[in-house]
């Protein structure tokens, strides 16, 4: 099967440029072998918040892309799925009915919230559903915190995993081309398929008649009431799928982190990071999210301690030594990311796609 055939088969949508198929196959590839290419354990938490991250935040940008919904509260129905998963689990029902049934249970009751918003405010300008959504969140956020019998409060919950994940289970006695694979291996190959799962159904879901009909109320909202589209029902079903897929990626965090906090899945900042990985990947595209997911995650993973090593280098120059100082990195993001949007307003994916669109 040819290239071309291969993302037919996979989504019904190509990523639209050669140099976005690359970076889509390289990122692929590195996550499906991350333990054996970058062994450590820096290295593949970093890889399970990518594979996490992917999901999260195209999961937005099904709201924000796809439909043009501006909502904040986003960070609270990943916190449904974490805490559907870390609640059974810090009571001790350490097993596979909690980890599967928490989930589910997050991610109804995500799907729930999600279209109960939607459905009571949608109706409203887009300015005031985004405040609405904010204040949700923010009541999310105070219930997490005060709520200390289920929650935890601002402590979290701190819980164990199911014997196979922990990370003193052996699959096999001897490694496996030098990689010994230990239950914290299996909890990333699990991360790791749920989340290429999640992500080619959301695929399968924008590119479907359904999701052309959501793009058809982004572009103009009056002409598809006209053509009989209920808006306000197409936009509350996306509302409640992508909460649900946001809770799915929360219980994952929940696996990789064997902990759940509101400073862990509610942080404001958060919300922010998953803003700037749909930006700077492109909105509307679900490919351009993955690879903002990948370069935030790598940036707050490992940019700092290049900006350590850069200052150490020019420490005998003390106004580049100052620059490139570690406590500055968020401003290195944070130019970085007016850089992108400057020079690519489309975001990496959506610029390169326009520019295929203009050389035809």
């Amino acid at each position: 099967m040819n290239r071309i055939g291969a993302w037919r088969v996979l989504s019904g949508d190509r990523p639209g440029h050669p140099a976005v198929s690359v970076l889509l196959l390289m990122l692929l590839f590195a996550l499906a072998f991350a333990p054996f290419l970058f062994p450590g354990t820096k290295s593949l938490d970093a890889a399970a918040r990518i594979c996490i991250f992917i999901v999260l935040a195209a999961s937005y940008d099904m709201l924000l892309g796809y439909t043009g919904i501006v909502s904040f509260a986003h960070t609270m129905f990943f916190a449904f799925g974490a805490y559907g998963v870390a609640i059974p689990l810090a009571a001790g029902n350490v097993g596979w009915t909690a980890v599967i049934g928490g989930t589910v249970v997050g991610a109804l009751l995500a799907a729930l919230v999600a279209a109960a918003v939607a459905l009571l405010s949608l109706r409203v300008q887009k300015i005031f559903f985004s405040m609405i959504t904010l204040a949700v969140a923010s009541l999310a956020q105070l219930v997490a915190t005060q709520w200390r019998d289920l929650t935890g409060g601002e402590d979290g919950l701190t819980f164990s995993l199911p014997s196979v994940l922990s990370p003193a289970f052996r699959l096999f006695a001897d490694p496996i081309l030098g990689v010994r694979i230990t239950g914290r291996v299996l909890t990333y190959y699990l991360i790791f398929f749920v989340a290429l799962a999640l992500f080619v159904l959301m695929l399968r879901i924008v590119n479907s008649a359904f999701g052309s009909v959501l793009k058809a109320i982004r572009e103009n909202e009056f002409r598809a009431e006209a053509l009989g589209y209920r808006t306000v029902v197409y936009r509350t079903i996306a509302s409640a799928l992508s909460a649900a897929i946001a809770a799915s990626a929360g219980g994952l965090m929940a696996l990789l982190l064997r902990y759940n906090g509101p400073a862990v899945t509610l942080s404001f900042d958060i919300m922010v990071d998953i803003l700037l990985m749909v930006v700077i990947g492109g909105m509307g595209t679900l490919y351009g999210p993955a690879l903002g997911a990948a370069a935030i995650v790598m940036a707050h993973t490992y940019l700092q301690g290049v900006l350590e090593n850069g200052h150490a280098a020019l420490a005998g120059i003390p106004l580049l030594a100052a620059m490139v100082h570690p406590d500055r990195w968020l401003l290195w993001l944070g130019s970085l990311f007016v850089l992108i949007v400057y020079f690519l307003p489309g975001g990496i994916v959506g610029t390169l796609r326009q520019r295929i669109a203009h050389a035809k």
